[in-house]
């Protein structure tokens, strides 16, 4: 079978490699443009690209696919590609372009989508944060015909997994992405044979993974120890929880929820020992178990109140500046 693969992050690629080792004809791969990223904002090919260059497979970085959008001399060099090399199929993995109409008709079997949700759960861009933060006990992925929806096309494949107690978004990530190049290689597989039967989704129980925002990482001690412990998982690795204390930024790598009772101010801090730093929220504490001061490294709590110190009484920001953002 004849693929144009389109993706673009970690989670795309682990899905191209399982096509490629199952023996697809992966003829062409689009990807974002290089981005600048590190310390020096040097430009930065994803993961997809260097995967593909790896395997010399034919690659385009458009920055559009609309040919009446901003870049119509991208969208058009992108469709006399994709329509060249005759493709049964397009898989889509967490590309970041919005597919036109004349893309989802160009495949002769359409445009096959990996959604790291039980659809209609979380729709949107940020499927597994907003899981993690939401405490579902479970997640997973669903292998979606496209349409002109948000993540709206018919389900051909589902597969259900469990949500541990300690996973972050970026030990959940890595198991949905091998998941996800698992179903997808099972699909078109069964897809070439005629044997997938497409379902439309349900109208109840759709919900939004809306895209995480920076500001979002701020830490509100006024909610329960539970919810900023779901969020600090949720927020690891990207953006990372953040709390300040006298102006400085502090991330909160890992930490977990006690429920003791307590009357003390949200932010205020309970005890700071080797084993956690205990601190006041709007229900329970929140117990700190791995934190990073700007520009240092990640540290457990007790290697960090070497550096730092903190004493009961003393009080953490509800909200962080501007520069804990970066």
């Amino acid at each position: 079978m004849k693929i144009v693969f389109a993706g673009t992050p970690d989670f795309a690629r682990v899905a191209l490699e399982r096509l490629l080792a199952a023996g697809f004809q992966v003829l062409l791969v689009l990807t974002q443009p290089d981005r600048p990223a590190g310390r020096g904002m040097k430009l930065q090919a994803s993961p997809v690209k260097q995967l593909a260059l790896e395997r010399q497979i034919a690659l385009a970085q458009p920055r559009s696919l609309r040919l009446d959008g901003k870049h119509p001399q991208d969208a058009a060099a992108a469709r006399a590609a994709i329509e060249a090399v005759q493709a049964d199929a397009m898989v889509v993995a967490a590309y970041g372009l919005i597919l036109p109409q004349w893309v989802l008709d160009t495949p002769r079997l359409g445009c096959l989508n990996i959604h790291a949700s039980l659809l209609p759960r979380w729709r949107g861009a940020a499927p597994i944060h907003r899981a993690i933060e939401a405490g579902d006990a479970e997640t997973g992925v669903t292998i979606m015909q496209m349409d002109a929806g948000l993540d709206t096309g018919a389900m051909l494949l589902r597969e259900r997994l469990a949500i541990r107690g300690d996973d972050t978004t970026g030990s959940l990530h890595d198991r949905l992405a091998v998941l996800g190049g698992r179903l997808i290689v099972e699909a078109l597989e069964i897809t070439a044979c005629g044997g997938l039967r497409p379902e439309s989704q349900p109208e109840d129980g759709v919900t939004y993974a809306h895209k995480i925002e920076k500001a979002e990482a701020a830490l509100d001690w006024t909610a329960s120890a539970c919810a900023l412990a779901r969020r600090v998982r949720a927020f690891n690795p990207f953006p990372g929880a953040v709390t300040t204390l006298g102006g400085e930024a502090i991330k909160i790598w890992a930490a977990h929820a006690d429920r003791t009772t307590t009357r003390a101010a949200p932010g205020e801090v309970l005890a700071a020992g080797a084993e956690g730093i205990h601190v006041a929220t709007g229900e329970g504490a929140l117990v700190l178990t791995e934190l990073q001061r700007a520009g240092g490294k990640r540290l457990t709590a007790a290697d960090f109140l070497h550096g730092f110190a903190l004493s009961p009484g003393q009080v953490l920001d509800a909200a962080a500046p501007s520069k804990a953002q970066h």
